[in-house]
């Protein structure tokens, strides 16, 4: 896998890029006459989007043998603007990983080397169709969904539930002591329901505060934008 939006030469003579077949890359989609905007720069001349099984391609058709390139696992979010507020053109916003790791929108200057833009450290590209965005997106989300992030996690409750060593520490490491034994009298307690009670008040808590922070932490990255339809691959 390569992290980042990177230049594309493997072009045939036909305009249409060559395939990674032995790795069983297969092409989904075709847009022609779209364009991309790379962070925060003017969208490019239109030119002919290719959806594949692996990765977003796109070549000019204004000048020849220029193209981009981004693997779908470099692809952290994609999402539908149609908010003239947030872009002038209906379009399919993205932000890609790049290889420090930052996927957050970072200064224009930041991307640029002598006036030409670096592209491995583009953190967002928008393609902006001249179809409707249905389709696209569509085709967009299938070939992401076939991309899973290999590095996720996968936790009871949807990876928000979490053990730590300070819970093993407060129940002496034994998942016997985890459960609660027969309820006592009314006005009596002893330590074990305590351990319990404070074990499970904290992990409650961990929950809600891991589902807050995800939450923040996706709405942080669309700033100020309206009306987005988001998926996010993690």
């Amino acid at each position: 896998m390569v992290l980042g939006l990177y230049a594309f030469a493997d072009i045939a003579a036909d305009g249409a890029p060559h395939l990674n077949s032995a790795a069983g890359e297969e092409l989904v989609r075709v847009e022609r006459a779209a364009a991309v905007a790379l962070g925060s720069r003017a969208p490019e001349p239109p030119g002919t989007l290719f959806i594949t099984t692996r990765r977003v391609i796109w070549a000019s058709e204004v000048e020849k043998g220029k193209a981009y390139a981004v693997d779908f696992l470099a692809v952290s979010l994609h999402a539908v603007s149609r908010d003239p507020e947030a872009y002038p053109s209906p379009c399919i916003y993205t932000q890609i990983e790049t290889e420090d790791g930052s996927d957050e929108e970072s200064d224009e200057s930041d991307s640029k080397i002598n006036g030409e833009t670096e592209l491995s450290k583009v953190t967002e590209m928008r393609i902006i169709p001249s179809d409707p965005l249905d389709g696209l997106f569509e085709a967009f989300s299938h070939c992401a969904e076939l991309n899973p992030d290999p590095n996720a996690e996968s936790d009871e409750e949807n990876g928000w539930a979490h053990r730590d060593e300070g819970d093993e520490d407060m129940t002496g490491g034994s998942d016997a002591e985890c459960e609660f034994s027969d309820v006592n009298p009314i006005g009596q307690t002893d330590e074990h329901d305590i351990t319990h009670a404070v074990v499970e008040r904290k992990q409650n808590m961990r929950r809600m505060e891991m589902d807050t922070n995800a939450g923040a932490l996706l709405f942080s990255s669309l700033k100020k934008k309206k009306n987005w339809f988001v998926v996010n691959r993690q």
